[in-house]
């Protein structure tokens, strides 16, 4: 019996060539996602699907597709997939813990560091072809004697906050749960309330999954209540702001800049989401923003992929792969005796 996958968007050969193994392999050649009734055609016959964060996988999607056994995410957070609609149906949901990490934390220093040098403004003076030379402007701020505060102490958080033992700032976090007090003394950190890492960060980043209790967590109350000419660095998820009240509070000078790597339009599974990016963020040359390219490093890629192709082999061998994060209420595994 083959194991027909499903790849949601272009990967790596060696992706393509380890599921091949198993049985038919069919991959969106890209750039862009296929719309939900073309997924689902694609779907309805086969036994795993690797999704991405364009994918939604909701209760109707996985009615439609009889034979999945399981959706490997391609991903860390996975707001965009209907975790009870998947155990109720027996199918396996994993993801990849750990690979974005780093990347991420990375990605997030360098939003910080060119949000408060006004290196994006800078650039395009020089691509201008009007610089001629130092001049006494584009004056911002610097990690190094701030007060910078991480909102959200998981695997991200903890990384931005290592990285950043390489600055001379303060470090604070907020998180329901406080760190081993070993962790703080190595990241050289401390847990306040996020009542006072608002008031007291001159850099508030983000490092949250999007949950219901955090969508719009940062608002125009919150701003409010955070360091007038502090900068926010959004590297997480775009629904964990208003972009409406942020780009008020830039045009404002309430925030001193705004940096983020995602966007509420991107959050396809949230209804009522915008379809655009606030065009004031757009035109403000005190935001710094990139094409969700927190992991976007071509070796990491490959590891994720080859990550969720990992998950979907041990499915289609009987195995709940290490990955997984759900334990479904339904027998999964194939009839005894079949592998791959």
């Amino acid at each position: 019996m083959s194991f027909k996958t499903v790849i949601a968007n272009p990967v790596h050969e060696p992706v393509r060539e380890m599921l091949a193994g198993a049985g038919p392999v069919v991959v969106n050649e890209g750039p862009d996602p296929w719309d939900a009734e073309t997924l689902r055609a694609r779907c309805r016959d086969a036994q795993a699907l690797m999704a991405f964060m364009t994918e939604t996988v909701d209760r109707d999607f996985i009615a439609a597709c009889p034979e999945l056994r399981i959706v490997a995410g391609a991903l860390k957070g996975y707001n965009n997939i209907d975790v009870a609609a998947c155990e109720d149906a027996g199918v396996v949901l994993t993801i990849v813990p750990d690979l974005l990490t780093a990347p991420t934390a990375e990605l997030t220093l360098g939003l910080m560091i060119s949000l408060a040098r006004n290196m994006g403004p800078g650039e395009r003076l020089v691509r201008s072809g009007k610089f001629r030379g130092w001049r006494p402007q584009f004056y911002g701020g610097s990690i190094n004697g701030s007060t910078v505060a991480v909102i959200g102490a998981g695997a991200v958080g903890q990384s931005i906050l290592k990285m950043l033992t390489g600055f001379d700032c303060v470090r604070l976090y907020s998180d329901h749960t406080q760190l081993p007090p070993s962790t703080e003394k190595a990241l050289a950190c401390r847990h306040v309330g996020i009542e006072e890492a608002r008031h007291r960060a001159d850099f508030l980043v983000l490092a949250l999954h999007l949950k219901p209790d955090t969508i719009h967590l940062v608002d125009a109350d919150f701003i409010a209540a955070m360091k007038p000419g502090s900068y926010l660095v959004n590297p997480a998820r775009g629904s964990l702001v208003d972009e409406s009240a942020v780009h008020a509070a830039v045009a404002d000078g309430r925030l001193a800049g705004y940096a983020a790597d995602t966007f509420e339009m991107e959050d396809w599974s949230l209804p009522g989401r915008p379809e655009h990016i606030h065009e004031g963020l757009l035109e403000n040359d005190r935001t710094v923003l990139t094409p969700h390219i927190g992991s976007a490093v071509s070796a990491v890629r490959e590891q994720i992929e080859l990550s969720a192709a990992k998950s979907i082999l041990a499915v289609a061998n009987g195995k709940v792969p290490d990955t997984a994060v759900n334990r479904p209420t339904m027998p999964f595994n194939r009839p005894s005796g079949e592998q791959v």
